[in-house]
């Protein structure tokens, strides 16, 4: 069996392995979609794949929505090429349960693959000619926190972004650029209404997508690339929204495990490939079950009947607050505590992890004892039920196959998010955050991590982070076996409020975490001492 429209005609085959597939013709609703589009998504890859995919394919499936999703990349072009076309768009969706078993389906939604680069006229020619057609309703975004971002810590352009924006509207590279050069080919196109609805875990996702856009719109502006009126369209959320969302799916690296039980049915050419760019990625998508999207009612142009497909849409203010209590609370900072002290201890899978008593323990420090107390209820979600649902089921799954070091992927992009927030809300309440030990313990972890030894003395490589060169320069001079060399290194980057959200220093936190890293970086075996100290301290 090979995942292709082709392929897909082998129907008694696919049914053997346990593959449920479309009950519609994705050919005939790629076709409809090319010539009519209704949704653009950009950032292709595998929680896309699986989840907005997923919603797309249900509506589709139950005859709520005649047309596909449009898929767009900026940013890593063998995807489109390597995974997307070879196989006509079909996504192979695999559901990993706790108890080991799997649901397997074919999805058939996404009906297009462009490469968003103005320096390929074709692909260029056809995400204008999507952009201009006034039936586009929405376009969706999971392209990760730094997709947003236009300038470095030190509040400098971005090489790229000075570029774009120098070079103007038909020259553009990064993401922001890209999208801000589509929304002026729709304006001149008639200014149709459009929704940009950013998926990504970052807290008021929709207000930074605006604020990325109009600032390059404005640039533009003073260049004379583009008209007054073009920021009069932009700025009115009548005729451009920028919704807040909230999102929350589990979605690993595709597993090993699964494409050899994929390839042991039957289904040929499953193999993951990791791009020069160094996504990982597969024919297939593996995830856990639970989903959560919670979405502002904001579309202009109208959209699809997402609420039928498990959807929450609602008002600004309650997407603020779940978005808060998962990516500031019950979710991402127990991820962001846990991924590097497993690295230290040992620990490639996450669920492994959550299994080590010490870990589990700073896990419900980080969620029930610091974070929920300061937490605001969304009331749509419990934020203890969802801290229950993580803890109990989700984060122990060892189907899921989530390693550590994925998660511990750009870090320094996250902890203003996922720790700073809840700094800023005791300080609020209390004057300071000296209360604090598992958070602190947690950006201590992170610090130590940086140093690329693991808790037996053993060499460790660092997962990718942009700001690794940088980190590593505020922390050099810090010697494993060697606690006193940490003398005043750490003074600017606690200080670092674009890092971490706030000075920790003034938070009343800075010198605890300093003295957190000193014990761990004593020896082998000083990580452990070090949170067992802490925590049970804290109990």
């Amino acid at each position: 069996m090979k995942l292709n429209n082709k392929g897909l005609e082998t129907k008694t085959a696919w049914e053997k392995a346990g593959v449920a597939l479309p009950p519609y013709d994705p050919a005939a609703l790629a076709e409809r979609t090319k010539k009519d589009p209704v949704w653009v998504h950009f950032g292709i890859g595998n929680i896309f794949r699986i989840f907005i995919g997923g919603i797309a394919d249900t509506l589709i499936r139950e005859g709520l929505m005649d047309r596909g999703i449009t898929c767009v990349e900026t940013y890593d072009y063998e995807v489109a090429d390597k995974i997307y076309r070879p196989f006509d768009n079909l996504v192979l969706a695999v559901t990993l349960h706790g108890d080991g078993r799997t649901d397997k389906k074919v999805l058939g939604s996404l009906t297009e693959a462009v490469k968003a680069n103005s320096s390929m006229e074709e692909e260029w020619m056809r995400l204008k000619e999507v952009f201009a057609n006034p039936g586009l309703q929405l376009v969706s975004f999971t392209i990760t926190e730094k997709g947003y971002a236009l300038r470095n810590p030190e509040g400098e352009y971005f090489p790229f972004v000075k570029d774009d924006i120098a070079l103007g509207p038909e020259h553009v590279l990064g993401a922001m650029g890209v999208v801000t050069a589509m929304l002026y080919e729709r304006f001149k196109a008639g200014g149709a209404p459009l929704s940009l609805v950013s998926m990504d875990n970052v807290s008021r996702n929709g207000e930074k997508l605006r604020e990325s856009v109009l600032e390059i719109a404005g640039a533009w502006r003073e260049r004379s690339f583009v008209e007054d009126a073009f920021l009069r369209y932009l700025k009115d959320e009548n005729c451009v929204a920028f919704p807040w969302t909230m999102i929350d799916k589990i979605t690993p690296r595709p597993s090993e495990r699964v494409c050899e039980m994929l390839e042991s049915s039957g289904i040929e050419d499953m193999n993951i490939i990791v791009t020069s760019k160094h996504t990982y990625i597969a024919p297939f998508v593996n995830a856990e079950e639970p989903q959560y999207l919670v979405v502002e009612d904001s579309f202009p142009n109208g959209r699809p009947p997402l609420e039928r497909a498990g959807v929450y849409l609602t008002d600004r203010e309650t997407v603020n607050q779940s978005e808060r209590m998962k990516v500031t609370v019950c979710l991402n900072p127990i991820h962001t505590a846990l991924c590097t002290y497993d690295c230290m201890l040992g620990y490639t899978y996450f669920a492994a992890g959550m299994k080590d008593p010490d870990l589990l323990e700073l896990a419900g420090q980080v969620g029930y004892k610091e974070g929920l107390p300061v937490v605001e209820d969304p009331g749509i979600l419990s934020p203890k039920a969802f801290l229950d649902e993580l803890m109990l089921v989700r984060f122990p799954n060892d189907y899921l196959g989530d390693t550590s070091a994925r998660i511990a992927v750009d870090i320094s992009q996250m902890v203003a998010i996922r720790f700073g927030e809840t700094i800023k809300a005791y300080v609020r309440n209390d004057g300071d955050a000296g209360k604090l030990v598992a958070i602190p313990l947690a950006i201590a972890g992170w610090i130590r991590y940086l140093l690329g030894v693991d808790d037996e003395g053993q060499p460790m490589e660092l997962s990718p982070d942009p700001m690794i060169p940088y980190l590593k320069e505020q922390i050099s001079g810090l010697v494993y076996g060697r606690p006193e060399s940490l003398t005043n290194q750490l003074k600017d980057l606690l200080s670092n409020e674009s890092i971490f959200g706030a000075d920790l220093y003034r938070a009343g936190i800075g010198d605890t975490i300093e003295e957190m890293v000193r014990r761990q970086m004593e020896g082998p075996g000083a990580v452990r001492r070090t949170l067992q100290e802490y925590l049970y301290k804290n109990r």
